[in-house]
C-alpha cells in the first residue's frame, strides 16, 4: 500500500476519533463553565477570599470550606371532610457554611464548625449571595476552632486513639444539572385535594354504613430543590431534586372505643409519576371500605406464636426500620474500638439475613417496573459520585453505606453523604433494594404458610397485609389451614427485630414493592414479601376513648 495513501487513512482514523471524543469531552464541565451561573460565581469568589483571608492570629487556618446553598420551593395544600383547609406556598434559600480546622487525620468534627442562614434575597445578587456567606462562614469558623480545642482536650484523655481518619480525600467533582422550577396548577390541586377527603360522603362511591368515620382528610406536597455546592478542594455541584405526594388518610373508632386508622399516598419524583385522579379514587373508596370491615373485626387473640407472612408493603417498613437505617456508618464515640453505631456495628462479615437474600444500595437507579425511584441520585451532597453498593451478599453484612467521615475499615466515601435542608451531610439509603435469590409467587408463599400450620398442627397463622406507626399492623389476617382469612384487629407484633431478620425468615417473594419515602432526604425501598417461622402476635391493650355520645352529621 502507498506509505501516503497509509498516513493518509491513519490521519483520518486519528481525526475521527478525536471527533468521538470531542462530544465525550466537551460534555465534563470546568470552573469556567460553573462562573456562568450567577450563584455558583458567587460561592467560587467569596471561597476563594475565604481560603485567602480567613485566619484569627494565632490560631489555624482552615485547611477545608464547603459552602452548600438550598433553594427551596414548598407547595402544601390541605383539605378535612370535603372542605379545603388551607394552602400554603414558600420559597426559601438557605446557605449551609461547613469549616473544618486541622488535618484530614483528626479536624474539628464530631463538633464541627456548621452555620445556616435563611436568606431574604432570591434574585441571585452576588453581593448579597458572598455577604450570607461570609457571615455564615465566619460563625463556622469560630465554632471550629472551639471544636477542635475541645477534641484536642478529649484525645488526652482516652487510651484508645480514633480507628480512622476524620476525614477522607475524595477526587473533586464537577457536576453541573440543570435546575428545576416548581411549576404546580395551584387551585385545581386545593380543589383536587377537597374531593379527596369527601369521597366518604358520595352515595356512589361508598355505602351509607361506611360513612361512620371521625376523621376523613387529605394533602398535597410538591417540593423542588435546587443544591448549589462547592468546596475548596475543587468540587463544584449544581443538582435538582423534586417531589410529589398526594395522601388521603381516614380513622374511626370500634364499637369498644378502639381508634382504627387507615392511610394512602402515591409518590414519585415526579408529577406523572403519581396516581390518576381515577386511581387515587379508587384506593380511598377502598380505604374507607376496610374501616368498616375493621369496626366489625373480632380482636385478635391474646397470643400467638407462630409463623407470619408479611406483605411486600409491610415488609418494605419493617426493613426500612429494622435493616436499612441501622447499615449507615456514623463515628463512634472517641475512645472506643467500635467501627460504628447502631445495631450493625459489631456485624462486618457476619450473617444478618438468610444466605437467600441480598441488598444492593444503588442510587443510579432512577426506575423499577415503570415507577419513578425518589433515591436516585447522580453526585451526593458531599460531592462524591453516587456509587453502587452491595451491602449484604448471600446473607453476610459485607459493606455499610459511608460519607466522607470515614470508620475503621472503609476510609473513603462511596457517595452516600446526604444532607437535610440545614443539616450537615450524614450516610443515609438512597434507592436500598432486597433480593432473593430463590424468590417465590405471592401463591406460593401462601402455600408454605398453610404447610407450616399443618405441620404444626396449628389451628391458624397470620399475614401482614399492611403496617402502622412502630411495625404495628393495621391490616392482619388470621388463616386457618384451609385458607379461610379473617380480618381481625388491635395486634402488636413482638420479636420483630433485627434477630427475627437474621434467623426467622423462612421464604421471600419474588416480586418486589417499591416504597418512596418523602422528605428532606427523600429514599427508596424495594423488598419482597417475608415469610417469618416464629414471631409473636400480641393484643395490644392499648386505652379506648368512648364514643362519640351522637352520630356525626350527614
Amino acid at each position: 500500500m502507498n506509505p501516503l495513501r497509509r498516513a493518509t487513512h491513519a490521519a483520518a482514523a486519528v481525526l475521527l476519533a478525536a471527533s468521538l471524543c470531542a462530544p465525550h469531552l466537551a460534555a465534563q464541565p470546568t470552573r469556567a463553565d460553573a462562573e456562568k451561573d450567577p450563584i455558583l460565581k458567587a460561592m467560587l469568589t467569596e471561597l476563594d477570599r475565604s481560603m485567602d483571608k480567613l485566619q484569627l492570629p494565632g490560631f489555624p487556618k482552615p485547611f477545608f470550606v464547603e459552602y452548600r446553598i438550598e433553594d427551596v420551593q414548598d407547595f402544601v395544600t390541605r383539605a378535612t371532610f370535603g372542605a379545603a383547609t388551607g394552602s400554603s406556598s414558600t420559597h426559601v434559600r438557605i446557605v449551609r457554611v461547613s469549616v473544618r480546622v486541622g488535618d484530614y487525620k483528626t479536624d474539628s468534627s464530631g463538633q464541627r464548625g456548621d452555620s445556616s442562614i435563611e436568606l431574604a434575597a432570591l434574585d441571585d445578587d452576588p453581593i448579597a449571595l458572598r455577604s450570607a456567606l461570609w457571615q455564615a462562614t465566619d460563625q463556622a469558623y469560630k465554632g471550629a476552632l472551639a471544636a477542635y480545642a475541645r477534641k484536642q482536650a478529649a484525645l488526652k484523655q482516652v487510651q484508645t486513639p480514633p480507628q480512622a481518619d476524620d476525614f477522607s480525600r475524595e477526587k473533586p467533582e464537577v457536576a453541573l444539572e440543570t435546575p428545576l422550577t416548581l411549576h404546580v396548577d395551584k387551585p385545581g390541586w386545593a380543589s383536587r385535594v377537597a374531593h379527596d377527603s369527601g369521597i366518604y360522603r358520595s352515595d356512589s362511591a361508598v355505602s351509607s354504613t361506611e360513612r361512620d368515620i371521625q376523621y376523613s382528610t387529605a394533602a398535597f406536597h410538591a417540593r423542588v430543590t435546587n443544591t448549589w455546592l462547592v468546596n475548596s478542594e475543587g468540587a463544584i455541584l449544581r443538582k435538582p431534586m423534586a417531589e410529589y405526594q398526594e395522601i388521603f388518610a381516614v380513622g374511626t373508632q370500634a364499637p369498644d372505643g378502639m381508634k382504627l386508622d387507615r392511610s394512602y399516598d402515591t409518590t414519585g419524583p415526579t408529577l406523572q409519576s403519581l396516581d390518576s385522579p381515577e386511581a387515587f379514587q379508587k384506593h380511598a373508596v377502598a380505604l374507607i371500605a376496610s374501616l368498616a370491615d375493621l369496626r366489625n373485626a373480632p380482636l385478635v387473640e391474646e397470643e400467638y406464636h407462630g409463623p407470619v407472612l408479611l406483605s411486600s408493603d409491610a415488609s418494605a417498613d419493617t426493613l426500612y426500620s429494622l435493616l436499612a437505617t441501622g447499615l449507615t456508618a456514623t463515628r463512634p464515640p472517641l475512645g472506643t474500638e467500635a467501627r460504628t453505631n447502631g445495631p450493625f456495628a459489631s456485624s462486618y462479615h457476619a450473617r444478618v439475613l438468610p444466605d437467600f437474600l441480598s441488598v444492593v444500595d444503588d442510587p443510579n437507579q432512577k426506575t423499577f417496573d415503570g415507577e419513578g425511584l425518589l433515591g436516585a441520585y447522580r453526585v451526593d451532597d458531599e460531592g462524591v459520585p453516587a456509587q453502587t453498593v452491595q451491602l449484604v451478599a448471600d446473607g453476610r453484612l459485607e459493606n455499610y453505606l459511608i460519607g466522607r467521615e470515614p470508620v475503621r475499615d472503609f476510609p473513603q466515601s462511596n457517595g452516600h453523604g446526604r444532607a437535610g435542608i440545614t443539616g450537615p451531610a450524614r450516610p443515609a439509603i438512597s434507592v436500598f433494594k432486597v433480593m432473593a435469590s430463590n424468590g417465590l409467587s405471592d401463591d406460593e408463599l401462601n402455600h408454605k404458610l398453610l404447610a407450616l400450620a399443618k405441620d404444626r398442627d396449628l389451628k391458624s397463622v397470620y399475614y401482614v397485609a399492611t403496617m402502622g406507626p412502630s411495625l404495628s399492623p393495621r391490616l392482619l389476617y388470621r388463616i386457618t389451614p384451609d385458607g379461610n382469612r379473617q380480618l381481625v384487629r388491635g395486634a402488636a407484633l413482638d420479636d420483630l427485630d433485627q434477630r427475627a431478620l437474621r434467623s426467622s425468615i423462612d421464604a421471600a417473594g419474588k416480586d418486589l414493592w417499591v416504597a418512596n419515602y418523602f422528605g428532606e432526604v427523600p429514599q427508596t425501598v424495594l423488598a419482597p414479601a417475608l415469610l417469618l417461622d416464629d414471631i409473636t402476635v400480641r393484643r395490644a391493650n392499648d386505652k379506648n376513648e368512648k364514643l362519640p355520645f351522637y352520630p356525626p352529621p350527614n
